[in-house]
């Protein structure tokens, strides 16, 4: 019987083999989406808005066929989560023994081309109830213990300037090939999650996960926990918020940031990612 550490290492070298093949399957020769648009019984064909939300999804459909191929190929069932918001996409389980689960989350982002090399990020899921309370099924498949990691199958595309689209909606069949795609460029990777991450929330006033915005860290990586290892990002985020600190002026205030989380553990500030780096990224996010 293999083990679960090996399975880790196997699924992981196997998952990254694997998108290095979706390029050829999702983009013409001059490196456009191949999705140009849905057609309808009368072969009238209607282009695809920009909007993230259909993008994701469309992308997401476009690809699961091969992504069940692959699970197949390698011994392992996919579960779909039961509800729409529920973590993650996809969970694989080992066909040979069922202790091995894999999340894997499929997560698209843009670049920002004003800002060259950042991208606009994404969220890493909830650091919620599940996140604290490894035992949990709210909003979860599995428990989160029952993971032996948790994986982000990124994608990150350029978006077609409007200005260089037609303005014409929708088309006839034969004119198929001359349609713009509304992304181009695509760009795919694997990663754990934990190693994506920044020390921000995600969204808004949603208990989500933030990640990093420079395109290379996202592809090395290279978050601002990866210098520590996962117990560290697991800490962080089980107590964003929660664990308060006393300021110079003498008032206390919920630590919410990595600097001040590694100061209050006694950790090694000097094993975070350079602090200008997550100013860059963070200024660029705000500006974009």
């Amino acid at each position: 019987m293999i083990s679960i550490k090996q399975a880790k290492i196997d699924f992981c070298q196997r998952l990254k083999d694997f998108v290095k093949s979706l390029n050829s399957y999702v983009s013409t020769q001059d490196r456009q989406w191949t999705i140009k648009g849905f057609i309808d019984i009368y072969r009238n064909i209607y282009t695809i808005s920009a909007d993230t939300k259909v993008l994701s999804k469309i992308l997401e459909i476009h690809l699961f066929p091969k992504i069940l191929e692959f699970a197949q190929n390698n011994d392992y069932a996919i579960v779909l989560p039961e509800h729409q918001n529920y973590y993650p996409d996809l969970s694989f389980v080992s066909i040979q023994d069922e202790r091995i689960k894999f999340a894997v989350d499929l997560k698209t982002t843009y670049r920002l081309p004003d800002y060259p090399g950042f991208c606009n990020g994404f969220t890493l899921g909830s650091h919620g109830e599940y996140f604290i309370n490894r035992n949990s099924t709210k909003n979860i498949q599995f428990p989160y213990k029952d993971y032996v990691a948790h994986f982000c199958l990124g994608i990150i595309y350029s978006r077609t300037d409007p200005a260089s689209m037609d303005e014409v909606s929708s088309y006839q069949i034969t004119q198929l090939r001359s349609i713009t795609s509304v992304i181009h460029d695509l760009q795919f990777f694997v990663t754990e999650k934990w190693r994506l991450a920044s020390d921000r929330s995600g969204s808004g006033n949603t208990a989500n996960i933030g990640s990093i915005y420079r395109i290379s860290d996202i592809l090395s990586g290279n978050g601002m926990f990866s210098r520590l290892d996962e117990p560290w990002f697991d800490d962080y985020w089980m107590n964003y918020g929660k664990i308060t600190m006393t300021t110079k002026t003498g008032s206390t205030k919920p630590i919410t940031s990595l600097i001040d989380f590694i100061a209050y553990r006694g950790g090694d500030p000097n094993l975070i990612v350079p602090k200008s780096r997550k100013r860059r990224a963070r200024k660029q996010r705000n500006n974009g």
